[in-house]
C-alpha cells in the first residue's frame, strides 16, 4: 500500500494534467485565431515575419483545423518518395 498509492496518484495527476493542458491549448488556439496581433507575436517568437496574405492563410488554416468532423488535407507538400 505504501508503494501503490504514490504510483496511482502520479498516474491520475499525469492524466489530469494532460487533459487540462489540451483544454488550455485549444482555448489559446481559438483566441489566437480571432486575434491577428497575438498570431503575429507568436510567429515572431518562432522567427517568422508574416505579411498580410500569410496572416490570412494562417488564420484560415487554424479556423479549418478547429472545425469538428473535418479531416486535415492529406498529401499536400510531401516530398518525393522512393528516389
Amino acid at each position: 500500500m505504501n508503494i501503490a498509492l504514490p504510483i496511482i496518484t502520479l498516474v491520475v495527476g499525469l492524466i489530469g494534467g494532460f487533459f487540462i493542458g489540451v483544454y488550455y491549448l485549444r482555448r489559446q488556439m481559438t483566441t489566437m485565431q480571432n486575434d491577428p496581433e497575438m498570431l503575429q507575436k507568436v510567429a515572431k517568437q518562432m522567427g517568422y515575419n508574416l505579411n498580410g496574405k500569410q496572416m490570412q492563410r494562417a488564420q484560415q488554416m487554424m479556423k479549418n483545423s478547429n472545425q469538428p468532423g473535418r479531416a486535415p488535407a492529406a498529401g499536400k507538400r510531401q516530398g518525393r518518395k522512393g528516389k
